[in-house]
């Protein structure tokens, strides 16, 4: 730390003298000590100036500790961002193994965290991906159904990304959305796969070289989700399998979002992707966005139907959450130097 509040000269006023050949200074000017060179009035300066130089001294002197400060704040918020990072990172791996063991079960997954979603209700700013479909009493209500493997199955895995979590537990919420996205890239990379005759080293190449796997950036950001303590009401989330197609517009409208992210979203809503949409293309207004999804599914690169499912997906994803930017960072343990054996 660097102080300026000593640099300007120290200032004596000079009393009077009962030799009138000393110097007096006139009203409103304040002498100082310097050298014997300079003469009388060379010494003294107006009391203005020197309060304006003690001015700009203490100023120049809190510059320099809230800079201090700030780079202590920005230091702090890095290492925050890299615990964070870190431990989401150890999730996502501990998922992709999970996924990568039970491919069959990626479209329940899908529907799980959907369905965790969509208990948001607009008016009232309560429910949506809080983790309440972990609870007994929500996961087996009949637009549920058939979802309870993969809440297990996300529960195991929980159990493992906890045990080496130095942050706390990861939250319900935080967990069925970054599963989410982990079985979403799994058909990204399948797909790219399926494109180069099911060999996994140049499907994997050609996800990477063109595939949306950048395009996540936001959604993991949106890292610190809090759960729920209690189950969302009921009647909020349709019986996808029975519900019709203008009910589900119903509630992707109820929510803020249109035809156009219903047709994105076709994965999530059931089993067979291919069944959701021949349903899907019977409605005028969600046909025109179906069939833009299935045209770029067959292109190489996937970018339209890809980009727009991340794009979805993130804002479904944190719909009435406040999320803790903060959420799973941890004091950094501080080491006595002067135990250290050198």
């Amino acid at each position: 730390m660097v102080s300026f509040a000593s640099t300007f000269p120290s200032l004596v006023l000079l009393l009077p003298s009962p030799n009138p050949s000393r110097y007096s200074p006139p009203p409103g000017m304040i002498c100082c000590k310097f050298g014997p060179e300079l003469n009388n009035e060379d010494r003294c300066f107006r009391r203005r100036d020197v309060l304006h130089s003690i001015g700009a001294a203490v100023g120049m002197d809190l510059i320099a500790r809230s800079s201090s400060f700030t780079e202590v704040a920005n230091a702090a918020d890095l290492i925050q961002r890299r615990q964070r990072s870190e431990f989401q990172s150890k999730i996502k791996g501990i998922l992709y193994e999970a996924i990568k063991g039970n491919p069959d079960i990626v479209p329940s997954i899908l529907t799980l965290a959907l369905n965790d979603i969509m208990t948001y209700d607009k008016a009232t700013k309560s429910g949506g991906p809080n983790g309440s479909i972990r609870f007994s009493s929500e996961i087996s209500r009949p637009e549920n159904k058939g979802l309870a493997a993969a809440l297990s199955l996300l529960e195991e895995s929980k159990k493992e990304i906890d045990s080496d979590s130095k942050g706390g537990p990861i939250s319900y919420a935080d967990l069925l959305q970054l599963a989410a996205q982990s079985a979403v890239k799994s058909t990204f990379l399948a797909s790219a796969i399926r494109k180069c005759g099911g060999n996994v080293e140049k499907g994997s190449l050609l996800y990477s070289a063109y595939g949306s796997n950048g395009q996540w950036g936001l959604f993991d950001r949106q890292f610190g989700r809090s759960d729920a303590q209690e189950p969302d009401p009921e009647g909020r989330v349709p019986q996808w399998d029975k519900a019709s197609v203008q009910e589900m517009k119903d509630k992707f409208k109820a929510v803020g979002f249109g035809p156009r992210q219903l047709a994105v979203m076709s994965a999530f809503i059931g089993p067979d992707q291919d069944a959701t949409e021949t349903l899907l293309a019977s409605d005028p207004e969600v046909l025109p966005w179906v069939q833009k999804y299935q045209r770029s599914r067959e292109t190489v690169s996937r970018t339209d139907y890809e980009v727009d499912l991340i794009t979805t997906l993130t804002k479904l994803s944190c719909l009435g959450q406040q999320i803790n930017y903060e959420a799973y960072s941890y004091p950094v343990q501080k080491i006595d130097v002067t135990k250290l054996k050198l």
